[in-house]
């Protein structure tokens, strides 16, 4: 994708939402020029003053940053498919416009900066907080909603339609969409029909990340930093799509040491530890839960996925509570960490930690909601 050329004119593959943003009278609606592929706004000295009088009047979403990145600037990224899409600078970034959703929330309940936009929710696999924190995001942020909950039973799908027809049709009723897949890999093929922004909410075993956003942003809140922690990854890391973004976007940061805690049959997959190898990252693999977390900042607990296992339920069986976080391992945790969760939790965290200000999970989940307000902002009105 082309960089932006300036505030009027920019360059792209897929349309400017942020013109949509900057269209304040139906008669100023902007123009595609089909030889460059570019979006002019007309009558620019009077856009100019709408514009100015528009940052006065968003003054509450002005993210002061280190980055150069400046109000009104396209986000870079036209979809969100995978953790490695991010550099530091823009993850910093992205965490300050979640900071500036959780007070918008906070003080007024929303905005309408979204007005006029629609969101489409395509959910191949059961969700609720993702689903829920999406959905509330854009409605916080004066967007609507077009939602299937169960696409695989109760969409065209059933009926042998292919992702491919889906998305070309579901673009064409909606300004962005949020997909939720059985399959690694679906996320990509989506964005790559799609002429709207993709958000990956999940694609099978693949990636997730949203979430890893949302978990990275709950460390640095929690701890005060990322730069030198230790993280002890404990559950299904085969089949679990939140380690494995997670574990990327932990890459970007310095001096991090990440354990992995799982039973034999879903242990990290290869990919990950040679990607960490590759980027200088500490890691080691460990059976002892007790000692990883008397190391650790952060307990990162997951369930074991019997949906992953088909007809191995044999092999679920082994995996299933091997790794409970219980009082006794809160016991050997420092005072400072956290233990965390992507959630739906089974059994593999004792509800009597709950109590523990170290649980982090609950609040991890309401993160994901401004994080949620930030990535839907950025995609399609921009910085």
């Amino acid at each position: 994708m082309a960089s932006s050329a300036s505030l009027y004119t920019i360059s792209l593959n897929k349309p400017m939402y942020v013109s949509k943003a900057l269209d304040f009278t139906n008669n100023l609606a902007p123009t595609r020029l089909s030889i460059s592929n570019k979006w002019v706004l007309p009558n620019l000295n009077f856009m100019s003053s709408k514009i100015t009088q528009c940052v006065k009047r968003c003054s509450a979403l002005d993210v002061k940053s280190n980055n150069s990145i400046l109000l009104g600037n396209k986000f870079e990224v036209e979809d969100v498919i995978e953790a490695r899409q991010f550099d530091r600078d823009t993850l910093s970034a992205i965490f300050e416009v979640a900071n500036e959703m959780e007070k918008i929330v906070k003080n007024s309940g929303g905005s309408q900066i979204l007005k006029g936009f629609l969101m489409a929710t395509l959910f191949y696999e059961p969700s609720t907080r993702t689903r829920l924190s999406f959905e509330s995001a854009m409605k916080r942020l004066g967007g609507e909603v077009l939602t299937t909950e169960n696409a695989r039973e109760f969409s065209s799908a059933a009926k042998g339609e292919t992702l491919e027809d889906t998305i070309r049709t579901v673009e064409g009723y909606s300004d962005i969409i949020v997909m939720r897949h059985f399959e690694s890999g679906a996320a990509r093929r989506a964005a790559a029909t799609a002429s709207i922004p993709v958000i990956n909410a999940g694609d099978g075993p693949g990636e997730h990340p949203t979430q890893a956003l949302l978990d990275v942003y709950t460390i640095e809140r929690e701890i005060g930093k990322i730069d030198g922690i230790s993280v002890g990854l404990v559950g299904d890391l085969a089949n679990g799509r939140t380690v494995r973004s997670l574990a990327y976007l932990l890459a970007k940061y310095k001096d991090v040491k990440i354990y992995f805690v799982a039973p034999e049959v879903v242990r990290m997959k290869d990919d990950i530890k040679d990607y960490l190898t590759s980027q200088g990252v500490t890691w080691e693999e460990s059976d002892d839960l007790i000692e990883v977390a008397s190391k650790c900042d952060v307990v990162y607990q997951t369930r074991i996925q019997k949906e992953r296992f088909g007809e191995r339920i044999d092999l679920y069986e082994e995996a299933r509570g091997k790794y409970i976080v219980d009082t006794s391992i809160l016991n050997v945790m420092p005072k400072h960490a956290v233990v965390m969760h992507p959630l739906p939790r089974l059994d593999e965290i004792t509800v009597d930690v709950d109590d523990d200000p170290r649980a982090a999970y609950f609040r991890q989940a309401k993160n994901g909601l401004y994080i949620r307000m930030a990535i839907l902002k950025l995609l399609l009105v921009g910085w």
